[in-house]
């Protein structure tokens, strides 16, 4: 057995006693601290206190106990170093050549509501990641341990082989090394917030974990991965949980975005069919099966091969519509029993959980460009008719207010340029992504055909000229919804009273990337 001794100083416990045992067993010497020591103890393995090690005892109250040359040069002496070896030798310093170390809880501590900032400073670890960081330094003759996970493999290791494989050392090293950079992060990202920088601090570190690899990205010649926010909350796509059907492909995750976005928007039961990002097809209604066949009734063409949301529990009703369609997936809080029966006979299609996102939840929006980013909130304005002002002589009926605001909602989730077309609860026509608003305009009314006739129109951002507003009156549009704030707002004001056509301003502009 190469490994004659061991530090180990943990806050998560978990296996630790079983794994202490087993090295026990093995002859290795444990030297630990504080709770840790105490944990061993009681289950009757011998310890040596670390202060037996160091000849010195902690101080400070447990700040100053392990930051010692009889700990860090057992921990940093390269084994065929001839000078290091004379070194320990004439100081009498033990080798440690396994560390089993995590760190103090400092994401808990600061994620209690009650937290000061006393009690966080004093959660910072200092000793732990400078014994992480040495060890990792020396990986080619020490192992390092920061995940309880690894306990299993390194004993069957030490069983197999009498020592750790220099390449697994490497890779707990590697593993070592993101733990204490996250710890870093969490600690610098948490002091910015205390100096109020928040979100847009001078310095940004974001850690993610991979959540799985992708056969290719948007395109086959692209590779691709999936990553999670580490430690972020269960809301998000991120933190779906697949039930059924194939691997999601890069293009499923992002459509999948798409849908789960916009439906949180509604408190009705509501659906959406997404294609390519953009919603061809939504819904809401007295239960999800109605709000489910206006979506697809909307444009049943382009749902072949969609991305549904929904944002109640899937029941029997709903599945056996959906049954109907080849659809690529489906996000939603649950499903029934039932349904899943119904769905799961469906081979290929993805069958995914998440947490529903309540409305104006706090997210970040970040986008990458050539040698850097682009951080910002997610557009999560909630508007209503109060926030909105009515323009035009005409005003508008209570049918016509709830149109506009459900033309609002989704409006808000398609690429600009973007113009919807709705009426009683449904998408009819959806102009996505064009160069100018009135192509999108024309697109969205042809999409919408005879149905155009006393419908709504919503309008992402402000229309520049009146031509907008004279091709939605040959249409048969009876009120429009945009936020105004073009120089030429009176003649679109305007025109809107030619054409007896009620038009809202909200003064917010909603412009999707």
């Amino acid at each position: 057995m190469n490994i004659k001794r061991a530090l180990i100083s943990v806050s998560d416990k978990t296996g630790l006693v079983e794994f202490a045992q087993q090295l026990h067993k093995y002859g290795v010497e444990i030297i630990s601290t504080g709770g840790t020591m105490k944990t061993l103890k009681e289950a009757g393995i011998p310890v040596r206190y670390v202060s037996e090690v160091t000849g010195f005892p902690e101080i400070m109250d447990g700040r100053v106990k392990t930051l010692n040359p009889y700990i860090h040069g057992g921990i940093l002496a390269v084994r065929d170093n001839i000078a290091h070896l004379e070194a320990m030798e004439k100081h009498q310093i033990p080798a440690i050549d396994m560390v089993v170390v995590n760190l103090y809880p400092f994401r808990q501590t600061i994620e209690r509501p009650d937290v000061s900032l006393e009690d966080a400073v004093e959660n910072i670890d200092i000793g732990g990641p400078a014994m992480i960081r040495a060890a990792s330094k020396n990986f080619q003759y020490v192992t390092v341990v920061v995940n309880p996970a690894r306990y299993n493999d390194i004993l069957d290791q030490l069983a197999k082989e009498g020592d750790i494989l220099p390449s697994y050392r490497m890779a707990l090293a590697k593993e070592a090394f993101h733990h204490t950079a996250e710890y870093d992060a969490c600690i610098a990202n948490y002091l910015a917030g205390q100096l109020g920088e928040g979100t847009f601090a001078d310095t940004v570190h974001v850690v993610y974990e991979k959540v799985q690899p992708l056969r290719y990205g948007e395109n086959p010649q692209q590779q691709a991965a999936f990553y999670r926010e580490k430690n972020a909350t269960g809301v998000g796509v991120a933190n779906a949980r697949q039930l059924h059907g194939k691997e999601l492909s890069f293009n499923n995750i992002v459509d999948v975005e798409a849908a789960y976005h916009i439906v949180a928007e509604f408190d009705k039961p509501a659906a959406v069919i997404i294609k390519h990002t953009n919603p061809c097809g939504t819904g809401i209604g007295v239960d999800l099966a109605e709000a489910y066949a206006k979506a697809y009734q909307a444009d049943p063409v382009s749902a072949f091969g969609g991305i549904i949301g929904l944002n109640r529990e899937v029941d029997v009703a709903t599945a056996v519509q959906i049954g109907k369609l080849f659809a690529e997936a489906i996000i939603a809080p649950g499903y029934t029993q039932d349904a899943l029966d119904i769905l799961t006979k469906k081979q290929n299609i993805r069958l995914l959980v998440a947490e529903k996102m309540q409305p104006g939840c706090k997210q970040v929006d970040i986008k990458t460009v050539s040698g850097g980013m682009l951080i910002q909130e997610k557009d999560t304005a909630l508007e209503t008719f109060h926030d909105m002002k009515v323009v035009t002589k005409r005003q508008l009926s209570n049918t016509e207010w709830e149109q506009l605001l459900f033309a609002w909602k989704v409006v808000k989730h398609v690429k600009s340029n973007a113009i919807v077309i709705a009426d009683d609860n449904q998408t009819l026509g959806v102009g996505a992504g064009q160069m100018n608003r009135v192509g999108a305009a024309a697109i969205a009314l042809e999409q919408a055909g005879d149905k155009a006739q006393g419908a709504v129109m919503a309008s992402d951002a402000f229309l520049p000229f009146r031509d907008t507003v004279d091709t939605a009156a040959k249409a048969g549009i009876k009120a429009i919804i945009q936020p105004g704030g073009s120089v030429r707002d009176a003649e679109s004001i305007e025109a809107a009273d030619e054409h007896g056509i009620a038009m809202v301003f909200t003064g917010v502009r909603h412009f999707k990337h």
